[in-house]
């Protein structure tokens, strides 16, 4: 007769956090003597094995990385897709067991007295990191799926980066952003696309384009840390946001699944587009990350060129009120405020505002920030 399965003493995610990061270095140290020991791995294997350990023990370590009974499962479903692109089933199996040894060998080490319940819990993260990495792949580890040929997504995939490209080659420069989120939004199937821009030199995001805009262009704020979608270089999916967005902005924008496309071209960035479904939940493919992702890369080229805006205002010259009302406006504030700040009436400030409408060729004020951010006046 068989023997019942012994129930283990079990540790939170909490308890589990702070043990790994109380030894992070000596499993740092261990994770890189099995790297090296293992010759039987390329080294084109090992360099994507060694940057896998890397992040997850850099996720389970992060100080500013709040974890939750509730939450845990989206912090491991975030740095999945982080590393979508290196991802396959052979450098998974690796790098978990990797991690499994040198995370044995750690608890020897130390003579630590609740292996079980550390060992136990680990296995339940990958666990649930082999279930969700099931749900992206393009083939499961397990069993045959019935989706159609690859080669018809493939060329699906294609079709619809074409018909990008043609949009951007005959768009003429950044006042024709508003109509090209419009064709993403029909391209790619969303009901709402929006442009949040980057400020480098304050590491700030403000909202610039959208439906409502408004509320668009009511959005700005401080980028930390915390902010995982801002941080990660790869397309972000948030099936429930909950833990990540502020309560207000999701109120704001009826907001459910979301997904954040960083816009990027030779390592720099211009910013964020999000696409939602006007508040429905969704779901989302690895193959519609990948092709989001080559949608970032696009837009971030068409960013950087110096379009035929660039080319006709070769002289242009702000003045340094004109430059004040540039700032405050990339910031968001209204006449009023801005008036406030300056020390000017609100005509004058709708005087300088028209001026700045007319020195950029701009048709309104979201359009003034953008062609000021496109020609390098705001950075």
């Amino acid at each position: 007769m068989s023997q019942p399965i012994q129930k283990y003493e079990e540790i939170t995610f909490q308890q589990f956090v702070l043990f790994i990061k109380t030894h992070s270095k000596q499993i740092e140290e261990n994770i890189n003597t099995y790297l090296n020991l293992e010759a039987s791995i390329s080294e084109t294997d090992r360099k994507i094995i060694e940057a896998l350990l890397q992040s997850f023990l850099q996720l389970l370590t992060n100080p500013n990385t709040e974890v939750s009974k509730e939450n845990y499962a989206d912090h491991l479903d975030i740095w999945l897709q982080s590393q979508l692109s290196i991802l396959n089933r052979k450098s998974f199996n690796l790098f978990q067991l990797l991690f499994e040894k040198s995370l044995i060998t750690l608890l020897i080490q130390i003579k630590y007295n609740r292996i079980s319940a550390v060992l136990m819990f680990l296995l339940s993260i990958f666990t649930y990191l082999v279930q969700s990495y099931n749900k992206w792949a393009d083939e499961s580890f397990s069993v045959i799926t019935n989706k159609k040929p690859h080669e018809n997504r493939e060329l699906k995939r294609l079709q619809l980066l074409d018909k990008l490209n043609k949009l951007l080659i005959r768009s003429s420069g950044v006042q024709d952003l508003p109509y090209i989120l419009k064709k993403c939004e029909d391209y790619f199937h969303y009901k709402r696309c929006v442009f949040y821009a980057y400020i480098p030199w304050s590491n700030q995001f403000y909202g610039v384009i959208g439906a409502e805009l408004p509320k668009v262009q009511s959005m700005k704020g401080q980028i930390t840390e915390e902010n995982i979608f801002f941080s990660s270089k790869k397309p972000i999916y948030l099936k429930s946001p909950q833990n990540y967005i502020k309560k207000e902005h999701i109120k704001l924008f009826n907001l459910s699944s979301i997904i954040f496309l960083p816009l990027t071209h030779k390592n720099q960035l211009f910013g964020w587009l999000t696409f939602d479904q006007l508040g429905e939940e969704f779901d989302c493919s690895k193959e519609e990350l990948a092709l989001l992702e080559q949608v970032g890369k696009r837009l971030g080229l068409f960013l950087s060129r110096k379009g035929d805006a660039a080319a006709k205002t070769p002289d242009l010259h702000l003045t340094e009120r004109e430059a004040n009302i540039l700032d405050l406006l990339a910031e968001g504030y209204d006449n009023k405020k801005m008036g406030e700040l300056l020390f000017l009436s609100e005509h004058t400030v709708r005087d300088y505002v028209s001026s700045l409408m007319t020195k950029l060729k701009a048709k309104n004020r979201t359009q003034v920030v953008a062609c000021a951010f496109r020609l390098g006046l705001l950075h």
